[in-house]
């Protein structure tokens, strides 16, 4: 039997529809969250939980698979609100939900602001200031490879470099269930790289898939997407062939 719920969260941003699945994985003992969407969005949380009559309070662990502004934006206001939460992140992604280290994602902003026309400049300076206005939280445990957590019939820890390099997949042995967060993405149906333009490493990125083979997965849930429809396994190998074929790849410098 299944014990995860997708939090189904529809919202505007710059005028235009969006949607992401948070997750949430419970048993008798435990309400774990997985990330929690943009800075404001405890609303949108609250009403996609108590859609399966899940309230915030209950919630004892929240993991966060990378420090995106869109997985970590309401990670602080939580742990506000809800001082007992655990907050879990992979060794190498913790630094920067911590604050002891710039956001990755602002240093790539960073650097290329330079090279954009003029007409595109106050855009990404908006955007800069957004990640700058990401508050910090500290991280009560960090993760690593292959790691299994006990909690909720076991959750593996899968280390998918490559969007960023502390990136973490989830793998629930007990439903073959993989929560994917970003290191694929579902659209028109297809599987993809997230956002490859803006991978920090699209090589690492496509290995990465490569290694969600060796897991026997027959349902997979994308932060960008929600819950994949078809063959996964197929799915998967088609998406790394369509990159190793050179039919949608391009190295990153």
């Amino acid at each position: 039997m299944n014990n995860y719920h997708l939090l189904e969260i529809e919202f505007e941003n710059n005028g235009q529809k969006q949607f992401i699945t948070p997750t949430i994985i419970r048993n008798d003992c435990d309400t774990i969250l997985i990330d929690c969407g943009y800075p404001n969005f405890i609303p949108l949380l609250e009403e996609a939980a108590n859609w399966h009559n899940i309230t915030l309070d209950s919630i004892t662990k929240l993991i966060v698979t990378h420090h995106d502004m869109d997985h970590i934006g309401s990670l602080a206001a939580l742990k506000r609100n809800y001082p007992h939460i655990d907050i879990i992140a992979h060794e190498l992604d913790a630094p920067y939900i911590e604050g002891e280290k710039k956001s990755l994602r602002l240093e790539q902003a960073e650097s290329t602001f330079g090279t954009l026309p003029d007409e595109a400049k106050p855009q990404a300076e908006q955007f800069i200031r957004f990640i700058q206005s990401i508050e910090s939280v500290p991280v009560d445990r960090t993760v690593s490879n292959d790691e299994r957590l006990p909690w909720c019939g076991g959750i593996d820890i899968v280390h998918t470099p490559g969007h960023m390099p502390g990136h973490i997949s989830l793998f629930l042995p007990a439903c073959k269930t993989l929560i994917a967060g970003d290191a694929v993405v579902i659209e028109q149906g297809k599987l993809n790289i997230a956002n490859p333009q803006f991978t920090l490493d699209l090589d690492e990125a496509v290995r990465s898939v490569q290694r969600l083979l060796n897991y026997d997965i027959e349902q997979l849930i994308c932060y960008h997407g929600g819950l994949f429809n078809g063959d996964v396994k197929q799915a998967l190998r088609q998406l790394i062939h369509r990159y190793t074929s050179g039919q949608l790849y391009a190295k990153s410098d």
